[in-house]
């Protein structure tokens, strides 16, 4: 039972973030709705805070692998559980990606046509980019694999940080457990802000690899992981693992020590022997 509710959890808060998340670069790239980074910042923001309210009585509302990565290492979720919830955030990402691709399809083909893109090709980038991340394109600045992966981790590791600094206990200084979400949707928003020009602000593994597996399935080839050298795999999944992992390290060891006092009570918001 306690393992379903946790998949369901996972699955339909990955979802609602996916879903919102892309949902709102679709837009932008097939109707030009969004006119600045802010405005797409806010609306992924938005999504995950309510993807946490809708599940966090069914899981930890993590939907994200760098997320319970962390949480595990750092003693505050039982390892037993990750299988499921990495299950369940990869199933939740690809469903939304299903569903972006179905809602969008006929305006991805005129966004295509109006521009002259031939799906497949290298210029059709500029539309699989609403499903997985780039952090290059031709003609544009170039960004290099090391700078993407620096800030794919370190976005991870401010975003990771922000959580544990939010949700842990021995925070007397946190927001209420009723306006946390609302601050990691903050955090969240951020950190796009500030990485999204150089990657796209990826940030979690389940979100970026799944929806590019769609855009694989539907035509998109090689433009769908167009980096010889696993770009997407060193950049967009294991930069933010490792971001992740430091984060709550750097919270666990560094940080919490600090804050804790015999008043302040036990940490842990996934709890390990659940």
């Amino acid at each position: 039972m306690e393992s379903r509710r946790s998949f369901l959890g996972e699955f339909i808060g990955t979802y609602i973030l996916v879903l919102f998340g892309t949902g709102t670069v679709a837009v932008t790239v097939c109707f030009d709705q969004y006119q600045s980074i802010f405005q797409i910042a806010v609306m992924w923001g938005v999504a995950v805070t309510l993807g946490i309210y809708a599940t966090r009585n069914l899981c930890c509302a993590h939907f994200n692998p760098a997320v319970s990565i962390a949480m595990v290492a750092t003693g505050r979720m039982a390892a037993r559980k990750l299988p499921v919830y990495l299950a369940a955030q990869c199933a939740g990402a690809f469903a939304a990606g299903m569903t972006i691709y179905a809602g969008f399809a006929s305006s991805i083909a005129a966004y295509e046509e109006a521009n002259n893109i031939v799906r497949g090709s290298m210029e059709s980038r500029m539309s699989a980019k609403m499903f997985g991340e780039y952090y290059y394109f031709t003609g544009e600045q170039t960004v290099s694999m090391p700078l993407a992966m620096f800030a794919e981790g370190m976005g991870t590791l401010i975003l990771v940080l922000m959580i544990f600094a939010m949700t842990e206990g021995c925070n007397t200084g946190k927001p209420s457990n009723n306006a946390a979400p609302m601050f990691i949707g903050l955090a969240l928003s951020s950190v796009i802000c500030l990485f999204g020009p150089l990657t796209q602000a990826g940030f979690n593994p389940a979100r970026d690899f799944m929806p590019r597996l769609v855009a694989l399935l539907f035509g998109w080839g090689k433009a769908a992981f167009p980096d010889s050298q696993g770009g997407f795999l060193w950049v967009y999944i294991l930069a933010p693992v490792v971001g992740g992992l430091i984060g709550g390290l750097l919270f666990t060891k560094i940080i919490q020590p600090l804050l804790t006092t015999e008043k302040s009570g036990a940490c842990g918001c996934c709890g390990k022997n659940e």
